[in-house]
């Protein structure tokens, strides 16, 4: 393993107590170069775990708080006429940042929601006719309550294709809750914390990710995976992209446990996060979503 990357997970899991799965998910995600979706109840560490990775990869980071009244000129920015020089001027909204957190997203409307489309996608935005490039790096992290919460907004299929992977943080086992109950205040440990990678680094692992060795056989197994979800009895099953997603977050698996290739166990460790969101049936959970492509992993044999 990268030296750099087991400093990450290390100080990472001395923050966010029990939940080393998710912490290595998260950053696999980030180094693959893709934005993470959380959904959990208030209060399992979704936030915490954000600014814990920012804080340790050394990114710029804005919050966002998504609520039902928010524009989508609130996270974009807007032109606003200046009296001295007699025309507009853009002032850059929290977009323009390495990593958004966008807080209970699905709390906003749909029309704030899609604001973020242009800007996961093509790392950009576009307001009144001019584009303005977002930094580089660029990440989303952002979190949603379950859907059955009230006041939420279900994601479109669109924005839920832009985000590479999902996961679930859950409830700490109780050794890690105990010890959370006993120690430090989380926030001031974020704050102690200096940056693990340099203005560099995160290039170069990310760079690292993608000379991860991937074999014809592992291509044939991720292909098979791909279309048995598009053999079922309801429409729609994973697209290209989904299928390029799934290699890039095999890939940052693997690298992330220390592999220079590819295996079968990579990509099942990653399928469900990468798929269930993609594949989600309207009204669902993301748990029942997830179950689901267990099951799918059950039944596709590997070549």
């Amino acid at each position: 393993m990268d030296r750099r990357v087991g400093r990450v997970l290390e100080r990472a899991g001395d923050i966010i107590l029990g939940k080393d799965h998710s912490i290595r998910l998260s950053l696999a995600c980030l180094l693959a170069g893709g934005h993470l979706l959380i959904e959990d109840l208030p209060g399992v560490g979704k936030t915490t775990l954000a600014h814990v990775l920012a804080r340790l990869l050394g990114l710029e980071m804005q919050r966002v708080q998504f609520t039902s009244d928010l524009l989508p000129a609130d996270i974009l920015g807007a032109s606003i006429y200046d009296r001295e020089v007699r025309g507009f001027h853009f002032h850059p909204g929290p977009v323009f940042t390495q990593l958004l957190l966008a807080d209970e997203i699905n709390r906003a409307t749909p029309k704030t929601q899609s604001a973020l489309l242009e800007a996961m996608e093509e790392h950009q935005v576009t307001v009144d006719g001019t584009t303005h490039a977002l930094p580089a790096p660029f990440f989303v992290i952002a979190t949603q309550n379950p859907a059955d919460q009230t006041g939420t907004y279900p994601l479109p299929e669109s924005q839920l294709d832009r985000f590479l992977m999902s996961l679930a943080l859950g409830y700490p086992d109780r050794a890690a809750e105990r010890e959370l109950l006993l120690g430090a205040d989380r926030r001031q440990l974020i704050d102690a914390e200096p940056p693990v990678l340099g203005d560099d680094d995160l290039d170069d692992l990310r760079a690292a990710v993608h000379r991860v060795h991937v074999a014809g056989a592992l291509v044939d197994y991720v292909q098979a995976l791909l279309r048995a979800t598009r053999n079922g009895d309801r429409p729609g099953g994973l697209s290209p992209r989904a299928g390029l997603a799934l290699m890039q977050a095999a890939r940052a698996w693997a690298f992330t446990g220390g592999d220079t290739a590819v295996l079968p166990e990579h990509v099942q460790a990653v399928f469900p996060h990468v798929a269930a969101h993609r594949l989600q049936h309207p009204g669902e959970g993301l748990a029942t979503a997830r179950e689901r492509c267990g099951a799918l992993l059950a039944d596709v044999p590997i070549p």
